[in-house]
């Protein structure tokens, strides 16, 4: 079971985008995949068509690690939401399921976590463990800002990959979160070793769109060591209008750029994990690079 974080300091940039198409591009694949949102505002969910009923929040991500950090017993494959009929009509699609996020038990456990310190840093990591056999693949969806939440996040993935957008805050955004990965492992007593995976730039514009800022942005990114994927996500309002819908861009727009774009960008992490760093492709950082010029 591979873990994937998706993560960055700075809302907005498309974390929970990336994360549930991602997520719906392995399921087409054929894998067994569980998306874990770990955002007090459920995005993931939104973005999946699960919000958790007032009656149900012990069916809720924040209600399981509340308990599983007072050392209560929880049986988490009994509050999963499956979502495979989201994949209903492809040829041979996998699994896709969520542990859905609700605010007020999110909250709660936020605080709890926060009382708890550095110890509780690996808990989610722990929770996930308990499923190794059940998924190939679980993709975490973390909050926006440096808090004991994200920090869980991050602690939990083999790998972390953060979302930039053409904006200069974006940049310094992930360069903080690539820098913070790094520290997991020590505070963890190595329970927890995250790998940084690289970079996705959302929201992009094509080449010939391209002002001084975003050239700016895609410079920043590379000189800044954030390993940006070659394959950018460019701007879309089917992607938001997908989002809105509860059904991931990459299922309702498959034969479209954006089902294209996310399916390419998949294709791109899975090669990432499997080969050494050195041999990662890297994006252009000039537009005179990306027109081969």
């Amino acid at each position: 079971m591979q873990v994937l974080t998706v993560a960055n300091q700075k809302g907005g940039v498309g974390k929970t985008t990336t994360t549930v198409n991602l997520a719906a591009s392995l399921a087409l694949m054929g894998a067994r995949v569980l998306v874990v949102d770990l955002e007090p505002q459920a995005q993931a969910g939104t973005a999946m068509g699960i919000n958790v009923p007032r009656g149900e929040t012990c069916r809720s991500l924040g209600w399981a690690l509340q308990a599983f950090v007072q050392g209560i017993e929880t049986d988490l494959p009994s509050i999963i939401y499956d979502r495979s009929a989201l994949l209903e009509g492809w040829e041979a699609p996998g699994v896709l399921h969520l542990l859905a996020s609700e605010e007020s038990t999110m909250s709660r456990a936020q605080d709890l976590l926060v009382g708890a310190g550095f110890a509780a840093t690996p808990m989610l990591r722990r929770m996930l463990l308990g499923l190794d056999g059940c998924y190939d693949f679980v993709v975490i969806d973390t909050p926006p800002a440096i808090s004991s939440l994200a920090a869980v996040g991050w602690a939990a993935g083999d790998w972390v990959l953060t979302v930039c957008y053409p904006e200069y805050a974006t940049v310094r955004g992930a360069v903080t979160l690539a820098g913070s990965v790094k520290f997991v492992a020590k505070n963890t007593d190595n329970e927890c070793n995250p790998q940084y995976l690289g970079a996705v730039l959302n929201k992009s514009s094509p080449p010939s769109s391209w002002k001084r800022q975003e050239v700016d942005v895609r410079e920043g990114m590379v000189s800044s060591g954030l390993l940006p994927f070659v394959r950018d996500i460019r701007q879309d309002d089917r992607i938001s209008r997908s989002f809105g819908g509860g059904v991931p861009a990459v299922l309702t727009f498959a034969n479209l750029p954006p089902g294209r774009q996310y399916a390419a960008l998949m294709h791109e992490v899975l090669g990432r994990i499997t080969r050494p760093r050195d041999s990662w492709e890297i994006a252009p950082s000039s537009i005179e690079e990306k027109l081969g010029v």
